[in-house]
């Protein structure tokens, strides 16, 4: 396959085979070895390159970004932040001078996310290196560095044009001509961030078939926001998919916030977080409670059916073969939301139980509820007994107590290395307290309270 990219300002034209991941080709074939090779997963950021396209520069990890996702693109790494006559970019000088960097193997990888971040005037720098491991200096000269370098100006270096690049056929640009070709190669895999296909040939070295990559389908990268209802095509990351949620349903904003790190969710998109129907998933669950639509198509059939359908059991799920979820759509408002995400780790864990809340209350009494779980079955889905519970009765303490109990009915949770089963029911049962607790006005988070 026949990929162009500019890397480093330089146009390159590489023969690259479908899977073959920038990090390989950069360090192998490339011979440039600044980006490093850590997890080979995704977590701990070591290989942080900057990717620019349409949108504007984003920090991706290159370990699990495949060569064709690359196409008519521009790529930095830490050889290119730098000038082209040496010249330091202000957050490496800013590195140096606030001593940021000791053993320097995850040095290379902040440098890309810092100079994102740099470029974007971002002032979040928590967030922005969430995803960046450090093991020596800790993390306050560091983000000492990057507070300093803000008011320096962006270098022109950094402003990459995008090269001209003829389509692909393994990438097609149509929702037209990808959903034929699906249906025409029913076991073919669809790559879209690849943050979770990635790791099927890093860690699991499988060899994938048939392939086709959807970052070139404009028409799956659309946020339509009508009057009631929010569609969000299957191929629109998780990074816009925070941005858009924060202007409306804010609590599941916070979770997304949680999501992986900055490069997953730049990378990592909303229809293939469902698609591949994990049990741990975090946006079923959110999804599920607000009552979304899930959109598929094959060739040139189109359906719709409740979120909360999809899911049938453990790796299965209601999607024919060929067939493709091409969006979502989602109330625009739902005041009552609210989700939690329960995990070792606060930022970008996997979740032990993901519980979501969507409880209406008219006149003192529970008119409605949505309560759906990940991390507690094979699928995400509802608590159904817990729900009809609730409706009907009064909002209080004791209904909340009666319903609580019944958690046990609707989930038989498993124990693995992230939670006991008896830890997981139990956290059910506190996070419908807390939900009550919540909405009756009482402080909840830990972000907001202190002793």
């Amino acid at each position: 396959m026949d990929v162009t990219f500019l890397l480093n300002g330089e146009t390159v034209r590489v023969a690259a085979e479908p899977t073959q991941t920038l990090l390989d080709w950069l360090r192998i074939d490339r011979g440039l070895c600044g980006t490093k090779e850590g997890c080979n997963e995704g977590d701990c950021g070591a290989c942080t390159v900057v990717v620019t396209d349409q949108h504007g520069g984003k920090a991706l990890n290159a370990c699990i970004l495949f060569m064709p996702q690359l196409h008519g693109k521009a790529v930095r790494t830490v050889e290119g932040i730098s000038g082209p006559s040496g010249a330091l970019h202000p957050v490496q000088r800013a590195m140096i001078d606030h001593h940021g960097s000791q053993c320097g193997f995850c040095t290379p990888g902040i440098i890309a996310s810092m100079a994102v971040a740099h470029q974007q005037g971002r002032s979040d720098h928590d967030d922005v290196l969430a995803g960046n491991l450090c093991r020596c200096t800790g993390y306050a000269p560091i983000i000492r560095a990057a507070e300093a370098a803000a008011q320096d100006p962006v270098p022109n270096w950094m402003d990459d044009p995008l090269v001209a690049a003829s389509p692909q056929p393994y990438a097609p640009e149509t929702l037209e001509a990808l959903a034929n070709w699906y249906a025409a190669h029913p076991d073919a895999t669809l790559i879209a961030g690849a943050t979770d296909v990635g790791l099927w040939v890093t860690k699991q070295l499988r060899d994938l078939s048939d392939v086709a990559f959807l970052n070139r389908c404009t028409a799956l990268q659309k946020i339509t926001v009508s009057e009631d209802t929010i569609q969000i095509g299957a191929a629109v990351t998780m990074t816009q998919v925070l941005a858009v949620m924060r202007d409306h349903h804010p609590s599941y904003a916070d979770m997304i916030r949680r999501y992986g790190s900055e490069q997953v969710r730049n990378a990592a998109t909303i229809g293939g977080n469902i698609a591949n129907g994990s049990p741990i998933g975090d946006n079923p669950p959110a999804l599920i409670a607000l009552d979304a639509t899930l959109h598929l198509r094959h060739g040139d059939e189109t359906r719709e059916l409740p979120i909360a359908d999809f899911f049938i059991a453990y790796g299965k799920q209601d999607r024919a073969p060929g067939e493709l979820v091409t969006g979502v759509s989602l109330p625009k408002q739902a005041p009552m939301l609210r989700c939690y995400k329960i995990s070792k780790r606060f930022d970008q864990d996997i979740s032990a139980v993901c519980g979501c809340f969507n409880i209406t209350v008219t006149d003192g009494v529970v008119a409605d509820a949505r309560i759906a779980f990940g991390g507690m079955a094979g699928t995400p889905h509802r608590a159904r007994n817990v729900e009809a519970a609730l409706i009907g009765q009064p909002w209080t303490m004791a209904s909340v107590e009666t319903a609580a109990a019944l958690f046990a009915s609707d989930y038989t949770p498993m124990t693995d290395m992230r939670a006991s089963a008896a830890y997981r029911l139990e956290v059910a049962e506190n996070l419908l307290r807390r939900y009550f607790a919540e909405l009756t006005g009482q402080p909840t988070s830990v972000l907001e309270i202190s002793a």
